[in-house]
């Protein structure tokens, strides 16, 4: 009897310690960093995005040096889209022992080379200012998370899957790609994973779109599955649609540049949000609403992005398609001008308003626009106008809370310049999105959904709705934390 019940627990134990599992590195009750580490019962280990920690205060160097879990023991990695807080740390992982393939949409693909080579310039840019500091004070220098050399090296990693269709990954595991409709490229992950005779699916959403999006089509729907990992950046709140973009911008073109004569800066992120922007200023000239002035795009990544978005047109929804009949270029328009070279960008601060610069990032903690914000917000004639979500220790967050001066590069600068925020313009879908794309499932059959990518307090907001849906087991995974899926 003894000798049964020994047998009983070990194979119980045993059992344990085989069961399918997910752990959570990133993304997790925030909303960057995005990495989800799926561990098979034969030991297979798949990671979902491998993201770069972004806006997280002194805490965000340090989230991006320690994994939490062993690179070089994943045997794949399945990208979602682009961005850099999905996409930024590939080349570490690489450089710290991964060596197996790295799945993605042939967009993701052309845009996630473009983005890690900005990447490794901004990082270069930050090491030097923070060494400079750290000189001065006696410390020890700082490394860049990684080299150009080794963003390169990355890339030769990944190898395309078109949307639509299932890839088989190895035996066992067969993955298929769903248009998500947040960038170009963008996709949700269905992973249909066979273990001992029993398929099971799970999904995870990535970055969902907008129904309404100017440019792309909106998200697929998608087969039944068992298990969900579901974005919920917007999970308690609904998009301004009751004034469209291009009146939102012209409103503050007409306060800032007609009626002040100044500067508007305009933080965008390169991949999304500024191919919005000059689609929305290229309405307002279709509609002879444009006012005459200069508009700067300083980011030479916003350049070669928005070529890499004109080669996919076969992604954008009915409504662009239709523009495109009567104008060729629908991101170009009157005024229009690309900022390339470092010096070209300096000689904007002596340049005397007004104009419009659309700048990376759209949180403005890296890149030039945090330059020309430096340069222009002690100026109660300039306008800052941020378009979209901010991680709450950004400095795009920061400039928005209502305080009267934020440090910027390790000065305090007094807030003059008017700052607003346009609420229609996100790429990330708000709660009647979301809803819209779980519609497609049976909230009963669905044994666990996840909620990554936002704020706890809105999370916690969601998950309610989500209960009153019908969804029976909705969990909100803190850091790190690993939850077994048997």
């Amino acid at each position: 009897m003894c000798s049964r019940i020994q047998d009983k627990v070990e194979f119980q134990a045993k059992r344990k310690i085989t069961t399918m599992k997910i752990s959570f590195h990133g993304a997790a009750r925030c909303v960057t960093g995005s990495k989800h580490l799926l561990t098979l019962n034969n030991g297979k280990k798949i990671l979902l995005d491998c993201g770069m920690f972004q806006g997280m205060g002194k805490e965000t160097d340090f989230l991006n040096r320690h994994w939490g879990f062993e690179p070089k023991e994943v045997d794949y990695l399945v990208l979602s889209h682009s961005h850099i807080d999905h996409s930024g740390l590939i080349p570490k992982f690489v450089s710290d022992g991964f060596t197996g393939k790295i799945f993605c949409t042939p967009a993701t693909r052309e845009l996630t080379t473009v983005l890690l080579e900005d990447s490794t310039r901004i990082q270069e840019d930050d090491i030097k200012y923070a060494n400079k500091k750290r000189k001065a004070e006696g410390q020890p220098f700082l490394k860049a998370l990684y080299t150009a050399e080794e963003a390169e090296k990355a890339i030769a990693h990944f190898e395309v899957v078109h949307y639509g269709t299932w890839f088989k990954i190895a035996d066992g595991i067969e993955l298929k790609y769903t248009d998500a409709g947040h960038i170009i490229g963008s996709a949700s992950v269905h992973l249909k994973i066979t273990e001992d005779g029993k398929p099971q699916q799970l999904t995870f959403s990535g970055d969902v779109g907008r129904y309404r999006d100017a440019i792309l089509k909106s998200p697929e729907e998608f087969d039944q599955s068992d298990i969900i990992i579901l974005e919920s950046t917007y999970g308690n709140s609904l998009h301004d649609l009751h004034t469209p973009t291009p009146d939102s911008l012209l409103e503050w073109i007409e306060k800032i540049c007609l009626k002040k004569q100044g500067k508007l800066i305009i933080p965008a992120f390169s991949v999304g949000r500024t191919q919005e922007l000059l689609y929305s200023l290229n309405q307002l000239e279709l509609e002879r609403r444009l006012p005459p002035l200069s508009y700067f795009v300083d980011s030479p990544l916003s350049v070669e992005a928005t070529e890499i978005v004109k080669k996919y047109p076969q992604d954008f929804n009915a409504r662009i398609r239709k523009v495109l009949e009567k104008d060729e270029d629908p991101f170009n328009f009157a005024g229009l001008h690309y900022i390339k070279t470092v010096d070209e960008s300096k000689l904007l601060n002596f340049k005397d308003g007004p104009f419009v610069i659309i700048s990376a990032s759209g949180m403005a903690d890296a890149g030039r626009v945090k330059h020309h914000i430096n340069n222009t917000i002690e100026n109660s004639r300039n306008g800052i106008l941020m378009t979209g979500y901010c991680e709450p220790h950004s400095l795009g967050a920061r400039i928005q809370s209502g305080r009267k001066e934020v440090n910027i590069y390790g000065a305090a600068r007094e807030i003059h310049a008017e700052v607003g925020s346009i609420r229609s313009m996100s790429a990330h879908g708000d709660y009647e999105d979301l809803s819209q794309y779980l519609a497609c499932q049976n909230p009963k059959l669905v044994k666990k959904l996840f909620l990554v990518h936002g704020e706890y307090n809105v999370q916690v907001d969601f998950k309610e709705r989500l209960l009153r849906k019908g969804f029976v087991d909705v969990q909100i995974p803190e850091l790190h934390q690993e939850v077994g899926l048997g």
